[in-house]
């Protein structure tokens, strides 16, 4: 699966350039399977054989990344509650989880967004509640910038250093998909099991 992606990610980059770069971060900063792990240290490579340079790749990657992150933020902000009331049992999802997150979001809002620019997974959901817990729009722009900026440059250098050796890490694929299944399975269960217990305990009040 990650073999296939780096692929399909790649030719995007090369038949498109920075605007096809642009519209993977983009996607990878809202609810789409777009990891940057496999955009940006091509990328990298890309700077390596002289054919990109440091700061179009750092400046139009992160572009992407506010543009997505703030689409995401304003979906969260418009539709978020009556979409989650409305649909959020199929996720897993109640309106007490949006009220925990609402109040998460006014008091820790500005460290998520910037720490969860380097988690997997977490960085592809977190603008939805802070949209929906209308967090300072500035200061979520900034934050989003500050750690999407560190971010590609981290994963863009990566692949700068790997240079003509940079397909290596389609050998760590395979395990990389394991890793990530895994995460998203025990996290869905672990939900499924705060759920459960949480009925438990308003059934026995």
């Amino acid at each position: 699966m990650f073999a296939f992606l780096i692929e399909f990610f790649t030719q995007i980059i090369s038949s498109a350039g920075y605007p096809g770069l642009t519209f993977l971060m983009m996607l990878e900063s809202m609810i789409a399977p777009v990891p940057s792990e496999a955009v940006m240290p091509f990328a990298g490579f890309l700077i390596y054989q002289s054919k990109m340079s440091w700061e179009a790749v750092v400046l139009f990657s992160t572009l992407g990344s506010i543009i997505g992150s703030l689409i995401s933020y304003y979906i969260g902000m418009n539709f978020g509650r009556p979409l989650i009331i409305k649909y959020g049992r199929y996720l897993l999802l109640n309106e007490h989880h949006l009220d925990l997150t609402e109040n998460f979001f006014k008091k820790f809002g500005q460290k998520t967004i910037f720490i969860s620019r380097f988690i997997p997974l977490v960085r592809h959901f977190i603008s939805l509640p802070a949209g929906t817990a209308r967090m300072n729009i500035w200061i979520f722009s900034l934050y989003t910038i500050l750690g999407a900026t560190m971010w590609n440059f981290f994963l863009t250098y990566l692949g700068y250093r790997l240079g003509s050796n940079w397909e290596v890490i389609r050998t760590y694929s395979e395990k990389l998909d394991v890793v990530v299944v895994a995460l998203i399975i025990f996290v869905i269960s672990y939900v499924f099991y705060k759920n459960k217990k949480h009925r438990k305990q308003r059934e026995d009040i």
